[in-house]
This record gives structure tokens, sequence and C-alpha cells, in this order.
């Protein structure tokens, strides 16, 4: 029996070997072991399990653990943290984490190195998903055991607020309370057995800092704002920078501070209706009813009683009452007497099971010829409960019919199942609204009537984003044109983030001297440019941000604005890539992003030396039962025909050699999928 006091860990064993041979496993039982005799008998181990090195598999277990009801307090993972080609625990991990946790890392890798520089040959990794700390260790047993030994005095408090304790009552009393609490000391780490070495703790990094505990904070990627990396407008062209201030991340970093600075999404109320579509629950929906509510019959024919001796069920009865699948009263059947009845309409009281039409013979009718009166049964050995839906039987009172994290779908099975037992609102994760701006002197309305004057372009991105994040589900709001004017551009943007969660521009943000977007979002908005160049073709100048505003209740909040390149095709491609999963993260959709699956290519591809592609493509079912992909042509990033009939982004790596027909590539799917198979 589980003890409620007690906190909830899991082990989860990341070993290829191990997951076909248990035996091959050395850490699992070691950190069982360390729990229970040095855990001051403060933890249980619930669960204990071995997967292989996939990510999928990794996520898997994971997502199992602390997206459910009652999700356990810790998952310490084991094994994958290593720069081997099949490592890929952090991978996997890093991707599922709302909170990072960088004082637990800097913790396990400090107690390390004081036993071993080959401490730093780990990878780990820690964190919060929901209300879960999740933490990686190494493989071997030996520094599995020291990691979770550095940290395992602390883990308590962490999974207490990670789990939504109260801070002002955890922390009251102050340092010295906890650290007696936690059995640590100030300036030691919360293990001892690293060797005796004077490390002094006193250049300055005291408890001066606000008493944090080493929560995880935001990770600033542009300096404060008295020293922004943009470019001062005042200064003009002369002055401005000549090569780009912000770092060039690879994919999968931009990907990773987008679900670090995304906002977590917020819970609200909603009616069960149509408008419900594309929602995600916040939290898991019990049956308020059963389904069926009474005995109904499956078939349309007569309820009966069924013999309790075994006797013969044949004869002939008189028709004493009728059952329809409509409201009403209906009279108790007594014995010797049968009901016509319906499909679906209740039983009549005292009637226990129902004999089909086709099983019948009508004997005699009233005089009027309108009714039944007698009907011979054909039935033999009817049994009680035969053709009848029992109560609850398809749906229990109290039953979880819906768990948090599921999406409601425009199929219908899950609207379907929450009027059934008469759900009029459910919890779900509030889909944000997002606004749509185009920038730029030269950008006109697409629909103005005339030619276009010398160095004008219509605004072919603001109709195409609108329509793509109107077709994912969500409110978007048009938010215009503004103009390459300091002032203007900071109205349309202030005006925006009153109105919306999140701001979706195009345009302005190469390096330009009208390119006014990043100093706009950092020196006059106040906000923190995460990112500001991407190592990707087509999207390389693609801009991810926050800023801070102050909501209709007075609270400081973030908002999100992405600055997408101004080609057409890289803003599509960018807003795909990186755009749709911050949308999915602020909705509570997991996994967020386009889903990925794996083609074969119908021709060759050449490939760039230095940037990663996302090249546009049809992807086909073929008769194969393969998925073949196909190149739209061109990829310019300002030829618009390359987006025409995609479905697919090819996700090409750098390299020399083209990739030769009959290859297998990774994919991210944008839209449906056409079969050839006849």
């Amino acid at each position: 029996m589980s003890n409620p006091a007690l906190l909830k860990a899991a082990i989860l064993v990341v070993s290829t070997t191990a997951s076909k041979d248990p035996s091959a496993d050395s850490s699992g039982g070691i950190l069982s072991q360390v729990f229970e005799e040095e855990g001051a008998g403060k933890w249980e181990i619930s669960e204990v399990k071995i997967v292989g090195d996939e990510v999928l598999d990794i996520q898997r277990a994971i997502t199992t653990w602390t997206d459910r009801e009652n999700a356990l307090n810790v998952i310490i993972t084991t094994g994958g943290t290593g720069f081997a080609v099949h490592d890929t625990t952090p991978e996997a991990v890093t991707p599922l984490l709302h909170k990072q946790a960088p004082g637990l890392v800097h913790g396990m890798l400090a107690a390390s190195l004081a036993v071993t520089p080959f401490a730093l040959m780990s990878r780990p990794v820690a964190g919060v998903r929901n209300k879960t700390l999740i933490i990686t260790l190494p493989g071997s047993p030996k520094g599995a055991k020291e990691n979770l030994q550095s940290i395992l005095k602390l883990l308590p408090h962490a999974c207490q607020q990670a789990g939504g304790a109260d801070s002002r009552a955890l922390h009251a009393g102050g340092v010295k309370k906890l650290e007696k609490e936690a059995g640590v000391s100030a300036g030691h780490q919360p293990h001892s057995r690293a060797p005796d070495h004077s490390h002094d703790h006193s250049h300055g990094h005291g408890h001066g800092h606000g008493h944090s505990h080493g929560h995880a904070m935001p990770v600033r990627h542009t300096a404060p704002n008295e020293n922004p990396r943009s470019n001062d407008p005042a200064l003009g062209p002369t002055r401005r920078n000549r090569s780009s201030p912000y770092p060039m991340l690879a994919v999968e970093e931009a990907l990773h501070l987008i679900q670090v600075h995304t906002p977590f999404p917020q819970v609200v109320s909603a009616k069960v209706d149509g408008t419900l579509v594309g929602s995600v629950l916040a939290a898991g929906v019990t049956a308020t009813e059963a389904v069926p509510a009474y005995r109904a019959s499956i078939v349309d024919g007569y309820a009966v009683i069924a013999s309790e001796d075994g006797s013969s069920s044949q004869g002939t009865f008189p028709v004493a009452s009728i059952s329809h699948a409509t409201p009403g009263e209906i009279p108790e059947l007594k014995t010797g007497q049968i009901a016509r009845i319906t499909t679906g309409a209740p039983l009549p009281p005292g009637a226990t099971s129902v004999v089909m039409v086709e099983d019948t013979v009508l004997k005699t009718m009233t005089d009027d010829g309108k009714e039944e009166k007698e009907v011979e049964i054909l039935a033999e050995g009817v049994k009680d409960g035969e053709n009848v839906r029992e109560v609850g039987s398809d749906i229990r009172k109290g039953e979880f019919i819906l768990q948090k994290g599921e999406e409601i779908s425009a199929i219908g099975g899950e609207l379907g199942l929450l009027a059934s037992v008469g759900k009029a609102e459910v919890t779900v994760y509030k889909k944000p609204i997002i606004g749509v701006l185009s920038t730029g002197d030269e950008i006109v309305e697409h629909s103005r009537p005339g030619e276009l004057r010398l160095g004008e372009v219509r605004d072919c991105n603001r109709p195409t984003i609108l329509s793509a994040v109107r077709g994912w589900g969500f409110e978007a709001i048009d938010l215009g044109i503004a103009k390459d004017k300091p002032g203007a551009l900071e109205e349309h943007l202030r005006d925006a983030l009153r109105r919306v969660d999140v701001i979706i521009t195009s345009g302005g943000v190469s390096m330009g001297e009208l390119d006014l977007l990043k100093p706009t979002i950092e020196r006059s908005l106040g906000g923190t440019i995460h990112f500001g160049r991407v190592s990707m073709k087509p999207g390389k100048p693609t801009t991810f941000a926050t800023v801070p505003v102050k909501n209709n209740a007075g609270e400081r909040v973030s908002k999100v604005i992405f600055s997408l390149p101004g080609n057409p095709v890289s803003a599509v491609v960018t807003l795909h890539l990186f755009v749709l999963p911050s949308l999915h993260n602020l909705s509570g959709v997991s996994p967020p992003g386009l889903p990925k699956v794996l083609v074969t290519l119908d021709h060759e591809f050449r490939l760039d030396p230095q940037r990663a592609e996302y090249h546009r493509a049809i992807v086909v079912m073929g008769k194969d039962g393969l998925l073949h992909a196909s190149s739209t042509g061109g990829q310019r990033s300002s030829r618009v025909g390359s987006l025409k009939s995609a479905n697919a982004l090819l996700c090409l790596p750098t390299g020399k050699e083209p990739l030769g027909k009959g290859g297998k590539i990774e994919a991210l799917l944008m839209g449906k999928v056409r079969s050839e198979v006849e």
C-alpha cells in the first residue's frame, strides 16, 4: 500500500542492452538503494522502468509519469548522457521541460568534478514538467550514485515547490532553517563524499542574491537594456552594426529557447460546444452520470421476463404495453406478458430480457387491426439480460472519460463523449490570440487596385500567415502594415500587445538601416531578444523575443513576439518551424510542432555545405506503402511558387555531396498526404 506521506520517485534506466536483458542493468538497483538508505525516510520508489536509447521511448515513459493525475514527484533517469552516437537522453528530456533547473545541474557537475575530471564528459539535464522534477544521471553505477547523493538532500524542497506548495510558507524561517531541515550547511556540497579540498565559496557567491535556492531563472540572450545589441536608430546608418551582434544558433537551440521562454498556458473554463474544438483539457473529466442511464434495448423486439427455472421461453403472450425511445411512464411488466420495444428504449419495470422481432410471429390483432394483441415467441432459452444494455455498461458514473492533456478534435468523438454524460463545461488551456503585422515602407495592401510604383511590393505575407494561423484553430487579428518609422512601429506594437498574446511580424529583421524591429523591441519596449539568427535555409534572420507587459489585473506577464524574415518563403517556413511549437506550448498541446515522418526521396537533392535546409516538398503515399517526397521546384526564399502544393518540409542536413534518389530523410508534415494507392 502506497504511503501518501512519502514523496514518490521513479527511476528510468536508459539502455538498449538492458531493455533486451534486464539483468544487464546495474544502476537502477543502486539508485533505489540510495533513496532508501540515504533519503531520510522521505521517499518511496513507485516505479522502475527500462527503455532503449530511443528518444520517443524515453519521452513516452516520462510523459506517462508526468502527465497523469497524481503525477510522481521526481523522475531520475540513468544512462544516455554521454557523447556517444546513441546517447540521446538529454535530447529526449530537454523539449519536455517547462522549467530548467541549472542549479541542480551545476551541483551535480561540481560534486563529480571533485572526484574526476571526466565528470565533464557527462551532459546532465534537470528541470520541471508540470509538477514533476526530472533529473538525468550518468549510466555508470558509480557516477549515477555520486550524482544522486550530491543533490538528494535538496530534492524534497525542490519537489515541494514544483508540486505547488506555498513558497512563503516553505521559506518561513529563512535559509538557516531550510539548511537545517535538509541536513546541509552553507558553502558545502549536500553530500560530503568529495575529497577534502579548500574550495572557498566566499568569492561573492553568498546569499545576498535574494535566496533563490537555485531555482531556474530566465536566461537572457541579449545584453541588459542599458547596453542592447540592436542598432540605435538615432545614430544613423554610419554607426549601425556591420555584422550581426546576435549569435548564430542551430535550429535545435532555437527551438529549445522557444520552449523555455514561451509562457505557461492559462487555465480557463469553457462551454462544451463547437468552439471547444482544438482546445486541450487542463484537467481530467469524470462522468457525472452513467451511460446508459437506464436498462435499454439494443434491438427492436419484445421485452420479456425470462424464466428463472430454465423452463421454455416459447409461447404466445399478450402485448401489454409499448416502449419507444422517448421519455415517458412505462407500466410494470408482469409474468405472462410481453411489451413491444424499440432500439434504445427503456425496459419496462420487471422485464429481464428482449427478444428480437425476427424471432416472433404475430398471432392476433386488436379489433380495429391497428395494434398487436398477441405475439408468439419463437426463441428458446432466453437468458436474463439478453439484448439489454445495462446501466453504466458504456460509461460508469465517476469514470474518467477524458484525461488531462487530451485535445478536443474536429472528428467529434471527444465532444460526443462529453455531451453523452451531460458535461456543460470543462477546464481547458486558453488558446492564445495572435496578431499578424507586416512592416516596411515598400509594403502595400495586396488588394490595392492599380499598378505598383517602383519599389512597391504587394503584401502576401500577412494574408498567408493569417490563413495558416486560423487554419491551426487559433484566433488571428489583422494588425495591418507598419511603416519603417521608429515611432509608428512602436505605437503599432504597443497597441497590439494590449490586444493579443502573440505578435507575428514579417520584415524588418535584417541588417538594413530601416530594419527597426529589433531595436524597437529592445530599446523602446524593454523586451528581451532570445535569439536573432538561426543557422538554417531559408529563415536566417528569424527573431524570437518576449516583452513584459501589465495585464488587466495589473500583473506583469510576458508576451511573445516572433519577427520573421520578409521573404515570403522564409516567413512561411519559419512560421511552421518556430511559431507553431510556441502556440502549441501556449495552448497545452503536446508534443508541440509539426509531426515528423520518414520519407523516400524520388530524386536527387543537393545540400548546402553550411546551413541546414528546410526544402519545400510534396509528400505522397506511394503504391509501395512508403511516403515519397519530391521537390516543388526552385527554392529561392523569395519564390512564393515553391510553396504551392507543398505539404512538407524536408529536413536536409549540411553537406557537400547530394542525397541520392531512394534515400531516406526526415520530413515535417504541414498538410494532408495524398495517396497514390487505388
